[in-house]
């Protein structure tokens, strides 16, 4: 039997989280970066590394592919992916076996602190949120019009190993920043692997799936978590109003909702392994000892 494999158009954190859980189930991995520097480094992981610049895809790249991990951020132009790829992916639609588009919960908006589920209203006001929004669309009339598997996922915060609360902290980076009532969804790379991966036993069970942790919490709060497993003080509390934050960070807080994850449980009989940001916290903590 041929071996399965995944391209990934686009290659950074959660795909390279993404792919390491499917290599050990014995698929093949191909992914697209920019870098010249990076081709090399992706091949000595055994990779199949494609330097993409932005144009047109080659179409081979596509010869031998079972599922599709789209993770490319829209700009203004749209999703630089749909652009470059679309026409090659719809006249090879029945080849694939899964899509999976990575989206952003911020196009829900802001909703009061209150939850929202995949039927939730879209109140998304920033520039950037709204790029998501269009090309949620683009991919999703793509997948319409040519019976493609497509599922997007709607991602929180992603944290996990080597990018956490405990290296900010460790940084000197961390700041304790304090807005009355805000909250933000989050998740450990890991369950978010674990999700894409459970996605592609059910692809034509939910077109949308919402990724988060099961306790939204105050920012504040994981970064005094962070300090007390490494035995810092926490650095004091700041006001957003008095906060140096740049324009986009000042942004987030401008949101403010809580992500169910309950479609996700049900339909997919899914398990966190990190339900919160403590456990996701202790793991990372507890690898680093381990490895020192």
């Amino acid at each position: 039997m041929p071996e399965n494999k995944l391209l990934c158009l686009g290659f950074g954190y959660t795909a390279r989280f993404f792919a390491d859980r499917l290599r050990e189930q014995g698929w093949r991995i191909a992914g697209t970066t920019r870098s010249q520097d990076r081709l090399q480094a992706l091949r000595d992981q055994s990779l199949e590394a494609l330097h993409w610049q932005g144009g047109a895809v080659d179409p081979s790249w596509l010869g031998d592919v079972d599922a599709l991990l789209i993770s490319t951020p829209p700009s203004e132009e749209g999703c630089p992916s749909f652009i470059s790829a679309s026409e090659a992916i719809a006249k090879r639609a029945k080849q694939f076996r899964w899509i999976g588009y990575l989206s952003t919960n911020g196009v829900y908006g802001d909703h009061d602190g209150a939850w929202v589920d995949e039927t939730s209203e879209l109140r998304a006001a920033s520039p950037r949120a709204l790029r998501r929004i269009d090309a949620e669309k683009s991919w999703e009339a793509l997948a319409a019009q040519h019976g493609l598997p497509l599922i997007v996922f709607r991602l929180p915060g992603i944290y996990g190993p080597g990018r956490s609360a405990i290296d900010t902290v460790r940084e000197g980076k961390a700041k304790r920043i304090y807005k009355e009532g805000q909250v933000f969804s989050r998740m450990h790379v890991e369950d978010i692997a674990a999700a894409l991966n459970a996605s592609m036993e059910k692809p034509l069970l939910h077109s949308l799936y919402n990724l988060a942790d099961d306790e939204p919490a105050p920012p504040q709060d994981v970064i005094e978590y962070a300090c007390k497993l490494l035995g810092v003080d926490p650095p004091p509390l700041i006001p957003l109003e008095e906060a140096e934050l740049s324009p986009m960070a000042k942004s987030f807080y401008a949101d403010n909702k809580r992500v169910s994850n309950q479609r996700l449980k049900d339909a997919l009989d899914f398990d966190l392994r990190y339900p919160s940001y403590r456990e996701g916290l202790d793991a990372i903590f507890a690898s680093e000892k381990g490895a020192a």
